[in-house]
């Protein structure tokens, strides 16, 4: 069954890192890297997309709200709907530093840059 961000409501994390994210003109922008998990409140916190750099140098690691990821099937690959000079400007750092003081920091950065809309302070019933 699909979620109101239209995922579906079950799918491994296997099957999702390593998937490329493109804008909505069909760039690819990077790639999944990882999920940061909220295990207090039971939600994914967000996505880490990875671009830039080469090999793995230099390369970004962008907290992206995982309600702003849309799967389109036809491309077996994720669409958001900002473009990579935005991602660009996104609040990033190493995976570590996402993570630190349990991902909070930069979970609120990221909600507040891209306007999403925040599940943990969302009633639940």
């Amino acid at each position: 069954m699909p979620t109101l961000s239209g995922h579906t409501s079950a799918i491994r994390a296997t099957a999702v890192i390593g998937t490329s994210v493109h804008d909505a003109s069909g760039k690819k922008i990077g790639d999944i890297e990882d999920i940061m998990l909220d295990k207090l409140a039971n939600h994914i916190m967000f996505a880490v997309v990875s671009f830039g750099g080469f090999l793995g140098m230099a390369e970004k690691y962008h907290p992206v709200p995982w309600s702003s990821l849309k799967f389109d099937k036809s491309r077996g690959s994720y669409v958001v709907d900002f473009s990579k000079e935005q991602l660009e400007a996104a609040p990033a750092g190493s995976i570590d530093e996402l993570a630190r003081n349990d991902g909070q920091d930069f979970r609120n950065r990221a909600f507040d840059y891209y306007k999403a809309p925040r599940y943990w302070e969302t009633p639940r019933h």
